[in-house]
């Protein structure tokens, strides 16, 4: 028997997803699905289908097209044969594709028309519809000489010239918000207040500095291990690089204000901060808006988000009179074109020399442990 699931396309409108399941001894030989504009329409192509498949023959002729299959299982046998660890945005990104009709239709019928429609449904910035075309080239990219599905890698090219001359996408926008001290102490504020009153709460007075003062990503911070960290430096495992991430481990120097915000934390786990990118993440931008540093009419660019602590870190370090390769040593980046969009400098001198901050509460230190996250 046929189902049919119903979702809301972003304009609002309905879409009914037809699918068809032909199982042989309880296992699933084939299945197919169609994306309609009304329920009766979906209805019908199931009765039609399942009239057709009935017919002697029709199963093994299905398995001959087999090598055809809709969008959305190119997709799925990409995630699961990569060996390479797919990143959290990349992932999120590939899952919201398979909630658009291009999903659902054969790999041999996608066209670039049918990209750039797609790519025109997407609700969000250029910036961000260019970021989904790329994770779905990926796709295009090795579905031919990998499986024999007839994705046409042109497709995704000629699209991508396409959408980029009407404006639909474009690269991002280089950043270079800041914090204040002023919206630092206002967090660090706010968070004290949160620590005091729970026990085992995730301790944002400690990774707050630390991003800071290490120069780390989230997702370093919350997965660097104690057996990593040897006293003025910390090995970053599968550290981010746009060509290689697995087995890319790099030393790093820790600066004094890091080392110490590490040594005040309790070795209760594995982690030095055993704790979710997720977890941070929504501590950091709910807090942002509770203290009134973000809001909600306030253009992206202008709010404060958790990776703007590594820009102000690194530029903290080209204040200080630190050359490249210093500065290099210890955020990690490979080469100068892609370091310099962090010397957004703002003055000479150590930003914060004075910050009540630069160093651990002696209060923190007699904390109890916190419990992983």
């Amino acid at each position: 028997m046929g189902t049919i699931t119903t979702r809301q396309r972003d304009d609002g409108s309905p879409a009914y997803r037809a699918q068809i399941r032909l199982k042989v001894k309880g296992k699933i030989v084939h299945q197919e699905t169609q994306t309609f504009d009304r329920r009766q329409a979906a209805s019908a192509w199931i009765a039609r289908r399942e009239t057709e498949l009935r017919e002697p023959g029709a199963l093994d002729r299905v398995r001959s097209a087999d090598n055809d299959p809709p969008l959305r299982e190119a997709i799925d046998l990409y995630v699961k044969e990569n060996e390479r660890a797919i990143g959290r945005t990349k992932s999120q990104v590939l899952r919201s594709i398979k909630t658009y009709d291009i999903a659902d239709k054969r790999c041999s019928k996608i066209t670039s028309a049918d990209i750039v429609q797609f790519v025109k449904a997407i609700p969000t910035s250029p910036a961000t519809r260019q970021n989904y075309l790329s994770h779905l080239g990926a796709i295009f990219a090795i579905a031919k000489p990998a499986w024999g599905y007839a994705l046409d890698r042109q497709a995704v090219k000629d699209a991508f010239v396409v959408a980029k001359r009407l404006g639909m996408i474009r690269k991002g926008s280089e950043r270079n918000r800041r914090p204040t001290i002023h919206e630092l102490n206002k967090l660090m504020d706010h968070f004290v207040v949160a620590e005091s009153r729970r026990n085992g709460i995730l301790p944002m007075t400690k990774i707050i500095p630390f991003a800071i003062f290490s120069t780390r990503r989230q997702e370093e911070i919350v997965t660097i291990k104690w057996k990593d960290f040897d006293k003025d430096r910390i090995l970053i495992r599968d550290m981010k690089h746009p060509g290689e991430k697995i087995g890319n481990d790099a030393w790093l120097d820790l600066t004094p204000e890091a080392v110490a915000y590490i040594n005040s934390m309790s070795k209760v786990d594995e982690r030095i901060f055993p704790f979710s990118t997720d977890a941070v993440s929504a501590a950091f931008t709910r807090a942002c808006y509770v203290v009134g540093i973000n809001t909600k009419d306030m253009p992206d660019k202008e709010r404060l988000h958790f990776h703007d602590l590594r820009h102000d870190g690194v530029s903290r370090l080209f204040e200080m009179g630190k050359n490249i390769p210093q500065v290099a040593q210890v955020s990690g980046h490979r080469s100068w074109q892609n370091l310099k969009r962090y010397t957004h400098l703002r003055h000479t001198g150590d930003k914060y020399a004075d910050w009540r901050w630069r160093k651990p509460k002696a209060d923190a230190l007699d904390r109890p442990p916190c419990a992983a996250r």
